[in-house]
């Protein structure tokens, strides 16, 4: 689970509830499975879990800037059922036409980073940079700011 940047797009890796595991092959006996077997199974529904909630909140933060749906990587569980064990949701990172929607825009990627109750490494690095984006636009628009308030030369009048 993580975020990373790939061109202009970010990718918010975690969990989506739209997706539910692959059916398992037609009908499964329990009883053949070993008690390891189960227990891991058991461990890839709870990471099938976590990772499409994860995905599901970078997913409903980021608003109009996801330019995907969630992507999943799986691994088949000893039932034959496939279980997401990582994904990730891509989100356009890139900058605003100004410096004003550019912070609107690097704020919007910080929440959609950072939305998931447990935010991962990657997460947290994305929303770093959403961040130094963020203070690069307040810097250009104050010299902006600046640049617009400075008094030009005088002018004589009386001539």
């Amino acid at each position: 689970m993580g975020i990373s940047t790939i061109s202009a797009n970010l990718s918010v890796s975690s969990a989506s509830s739209a997706y539910a595991p692959a059916a398992a092959p037609a009908r499964q006996d329990k009883l053949a499975l070993t008690p390891q077997q189960q227990a891991q199974i058991d461990k890839l529904k709870a990471s099938d879990t976590q990772v499409r909630q994860h995905e599901q909140a970078h997913l409903a933060a980021a608003g109009g800037l996801a330019s995907s749906g969630p992507t999943y990587t799986y691994q088949r569980g000893p039932n034959g059922v496939n279980y997401a064990v990582g994904g990730e949701v891509n989100i356009d990172t890139s900058a605003g036409g100004t410096p004003q929607e550019t912070i609107a825009r690097a704020q919007r990627i910080q929440a959609a980073a950072l939305a998931p109750a447990d935010p991962s490494g990657q997460d947290r690095s994305v929303a770093a940079r959403a961040g130094q984006m963020e203070r690069d636009a307040r810097v250009a628009l104050q010299q902006a700011y600046t640049v617009e308030a400075k008094p030009g030369p005088a002018i004589d009048v009386t001539a």
